[in-house]
């Protein structure tokens, strides 16, 4: 499969729940604005995240957005996403459709990780929230998704193996 990460040319060393970029250089500056996000992978140059002060400055969110620097896409964006969640893509509000667009991803040889940081909630982008769900999982729909507030085992893992850290051998 193709791999579709954007890694970053940087050593990176993984602590339980924490990343840190080992640079001469700045790799990312933290930008407090209006929302949350970070372009997926390094465009070149200093990689921009930005972090809305009301919403975005808590552990997970600040987790997901530099694993969004480093290259990583969402939990349900994955290529074998179909055989883990249903897209009820007639919940999607118009417009956000793009937000759930399957990828062929290089997964490192993890599964699945329903508890990842990575992955969004079931009623993201709903019509209708609360009502109408966007993302089921499969085959236990009652499984809990989104709103993680650390990285997970798997996304420590994922990161580890990306960037050839001594943990990546660990499973």
């Amino acid at each position: 499969k193709g791999n579709s990460y954007n890694a970053i040319e940087s050593p990176v060393v993984v602590f339980p729940n924490t990343i840190l970029l080992i640079s001469k250089i700045s790799l990312c500056a933290l930008l407090l604005s209006l929302r949350c996000w970070s372009y997926l992978g390094r465009r070149g140059g200093q990689q921009v995240i930005s972090l809305q002060q009301r919403g975005c400055v808590h552990h997970g969110t600040v987790q997901h957005e530099v694993l969004h620097a480093l290259g990583f896409h969402h939990e349900q964006n994955r290529g074998d996403r179909d055989s883990n969640v249903t897209i009820v893509t007639e919940n999607i509000s118009k417009g956000k459709e793009h937000n759930f667009r399957k990828v062929e991803t290089n997964n490192l040889m993890t599964p699945y990780d329903y508890t990842s940081v990575m992955h969004y909630g079931r009623y993201a982008f709903s019509k209708d929230y609360g009502k109408l769900p966007t993302i089921i999982p499969k085959p236990d729909c009652n499984v809990q998704i989104g709103g993680a507030r650390q990285m997970s085992r798997l996304d420590t893992v994922r990161v580890n193996r990306l960037y050839y850290c001594r943990g990546h051998l660990k499973k």
